[in-house]
This record gives structure tokens, C-alpha cells and sequence, in this order.
């Protein structure tokens, strides 16, 4: 039977929607996956034909070997793919050595470093000014000379999901947000960038045989406090002839820098002071609702697009809707273990609802937000208006109430 391997995956959003559609569209799927927690409930993967364990999943010899042993199994292998950092240029690597159509591997490991990708792009007029610390490099003396461009972020090269992206305002926070991040990657230089005023948005891209088609841009609501959390999802969004041409060939320099052939990513930017400046990219779609979100404003299913893409086979990228959509995640500003969810129904009884998602199980130990992992639910509404599409999303979303045994 022909079969599509994945690495790594989520128990939610877009990598968990990509087992889904693999087998929908009648392949034998298989789950590489480094998360013991998936073999013991293996029921919560109906969808997943055969899930292998390797601790390692950055081994790509040892991801060889099991691939090699599927095959003896008499396993047609199709496609090797991921939609989950760090894994996204190993697929790609391994898919090639396979004889297999890949995704540009090159482009997509400098994309999952943000050092590297800073680096790369730093003569392009979309990156921000930036300094790198050494993990050698003394912090006081830096902080000190880094002291007139406050504000300033703060990452670690290999963040994701707005995990370690600090905001440091004052000399104090700058020096605290460095050992902070420099006790947690010792051994990793860290990355500091001016802070950006300005709204930021979302460019879903993809890229076959060296063509370029933005699929969908969006507007992102984000929540400011420990971390920066985006809130909310827009599409699509108001911007003018000159600000979308403009935002066009930003994106298109960025591509074309990276030498991105075939794949698929995502652009974070902001606009500031009428100029596009890149804030971060991935070397994915984006997780957690925006396949949906897409799908309900386009017609694109675009999870399905990139798996098409690394079965060699051309996407169809032709919108044929045209919704107004908002996303309303649901955060908490308490640490507790769940013990009940309500509003759900409430929630999805709400005339231009389009999904409601809960998260967590009972048991679990929430938390205020410290990365986009952090949010514990959400609901998507669509309507012939943004205005009304975000009213019944934020409206439905009030409903959903999480009940907590204080720790």
C-alpha cells in the first residue's frame, strides 16, 4: 500500500488535520513520533495506520534504518513529511535521499534557525536591526552597549510558537531577559532585535517548481504580557493596492533570497510607518486553526496542498470562497488543574459558528500564557463581515468557562 511517513506531530492543529487527510485521501499513514504518551493512548490516533517511537527523531540514520525496514515490510513509501519544527528540513533530506519529491531542504534549515535566517536576509530592507550574543560573550558589557536601542526582543534562535521571545523595556529587563535565556540555552547564542510598533500579520506561502502564490494573509490580534500571545485571527485582511504590492514583493525577496523551490511557509511581518519588516518565518503552515481558518475564507484545504506537493503532484490553490473569518482564542490568568469545561455547546450553538475547540482533559495543569501553547481553546466564526465575524467569535468564546483546583 502506498504510505505517507510523518515526523513528529501534535496532538492538535495543522500536523495532527495532516494525518487526517493522509489517510482521507487513502494512504497508509505512519506517525514517527518521539512522545512515549502517543503509544499508551494510541486510540487517540484512529486515524494513524502504525505509530513507531524514536526517541531521537533529529536521527536521521536512525530514521533511515525504520524506513528501510518499512519498506522490507512491503511498504510503498510516497512521500516523507513534517509539519513541526525542528523536524520540516529533516523530512526534507531524508524524502530526497529516498528518490522522493522533497520540499527545498536548504532553504527550510535556515528558515528554523532564526539566528541563521537573520543573517541571511540581513541586506534586504525587511529586516529589523538586530545583534547576536555569543553564548560566550559577557552579558553586562553587551546589555550596556544595547542600552540606547530599548526597546528590545529578546529570542533564542530555535524558539517557536512565541516561546523565549521576551519584550525588554528598561536596562533591568534586558539583563534579567538575557540570563534568563542564557541559563535555559548555555550553550546557544542568542538573538536581539529592535521592537517593531505596528500591526502584524500572517503570510501563509507556497511554492511549487519555483512559483510563488501567497494563499492567505492574516491579521493577528496579539495579548502582551510574559509573552506574546496572538489572541485572535482576521482574514482577510483590509490593506490597500500599494500596501498588498508592497507586502508582494517583500515576500517574494524573502523567497527568492532563501532559494525556496518547492515548500511551503509562513511570514510574520508587521507594517510600519508604511513599510513591510519581517518579524519571524517557518518553515511550516501555522499551527493550530489556520488550516480551517483558510479553508472556511478560500475553499483551500491547505494542509492537503502540501501534502500533495511532496507527492509530487501540482496543488490547486484556486480559491473558491470568499468568507470573512476570525479565530478567538481563549487564554487564563491562573495556574490550577482542570477538573471542567463548560459553554462548548453554548458556544457552538451561536449562528456563524464554525468550530469550537477545547484543548485540555480534565486533570490537566493549566496556566497563564507562555507560548501559543498555552491556549487552552478557541472558536472560529465566518460571515459576509469582519465586523460580525469577530463579534460572534468573541461572544462565543466568553462562554467557554474552565473550572480549576488552585495549586
Amino acid at each position: 500500500m502506498e504510505t505517507i511517513v510523518f515526523i513528529g506531530c501534535n496532538k492538535s492543529g495543522s500536523s495532527r488535520e495532516a494525518l487526517i487527510t493522509s489517510t482521507q485521501m487513502g494512504y497508509c499513514t505512519i506517525l514517527l513520533t518521539n512522545r512515549v504518551g502517543f503509544l499508551s493512548k494510541r486510540e487517540d490516533f484512529p486515524e494513524v495506520h502504525q505509530i513507531i517511537y524514536e526517541e531521537n527523531l533529529m536521527n536521521e540514520e536512525n530514521i533511515l534504518v525504520i524506513l528501510e525496514e518499512l519498506q522490507k515490510d512491503k511498504k510503498q513509501i510516497a512521500a516523507v513529511l513534517s509539519f513541526i519544527d525542528p523536524f520540516v528540513s529533516l523530512a526534507a533530506r531524508i524524502a530526497s535521499k529516498l528518490g522522493l519529491v522533497s520540499q527545498t531542504a536548504s532553504a527550510l534549515a535556515i528558515m528554523e534557525d532564526k539566528t541563521r535566517f537573520r543573517e541571511e536576509l540581513k541586506s534586504l530592507p525587511i529586516s529589523p536591526r538586530y545583534s547576536i550574543l555569543t553564548h560566550d560573550q559577557p552579558i553586562l558589557p553587551f546589555a550596556t552597549w544595547s542600552q540606547d536601542e530599548l526597546p528590545l526582543i529578546i529570542k533564542s534562535p530555535a524558539s517557536n510558537g512565541s516561546k523565549d521571545v521576551i519584550l525588554a523595556s528598561s536596562i533591568s529587563e534586558l539583563k534579567d531577559s538575557l540570563r534568563f535565556l542564557r541559563r535555559k540555552y548555555p550553550k546557544t547564542s542568542l538573538l536581539v532585535e529592535e521592537y517593531l510598533e505596528g500591526t502584524q500579520y500572517l503570510i501563509e506561502v507556497f511554492v511549487y517548481k519555483g512559483e510563488l502564490s501567497i494563499v492567505a494573509v492574516i491579521e493577528q490580534e496579539i495579548q502582551q504580557g510574559d509573552r506574546f500571545i496572538v489572541t485572535g485571527y482576521l482574514y482577510p485582511v483590509a490593506l490597500s493596492e500599494q500596501d498588498y504590492a508592497k507586502l508582494e514583493a517583500a515576500v517574494t525577496s524573502v523567497i527568492e533570497h532563501l532559494g525556496l523551490v518547492n515548500g511551503s511557509c509562513h511570514l510574520e511581518m508587521r507594517h510600519v510607518d508604511g513599510e513591510w519588516k519581517l518579524i519571524e518565518i517557518n518553515p511550516r503552515m501555522s499551527g493550530g486553526a489556520m488550516n480551517r481558518i483558510i479553508q472556511e475564507g478560500t475553499g483551500i484545504h491547505l494542509v492537503k496542498e502540501i501534502i500533495k506537493l511532496s507527492l509530487g503532484e501540482a496543488p490547486s490553490l484556486e480559491k473558491t470562497s470568499a468568507r470573512h473569518v476570525y479565530a478567538k482564542f481563549v487564554t487564563i490568568d491562573i495556574r490550577g488543574k482542570l477538573i471542567k469545561v463548560t459553554g462548548q455547546n453554548i458556544a457552538s450553538a451561536y449562528e456563524g459558528v464554525v468550530e469550537v475547540f477545547v484543548k485540555p482533559r480534565m486533570g490537566a495543569i493549566l496556566t497563564k500564557p507562555y507560548s501559543l501553547g498555552d491556549r487552552y481553546a478557541y472558536v472560529i466564526a465566518s460571515s459576509d463581515t469582519p465586523e460580525l465575524a469577530k463579534q460572534i467569535a468573541s461572544a462565543a468564546a466568553m462562554e467557554i468557562k474552565f473550572y480549576l483546583e488552585p495549586l
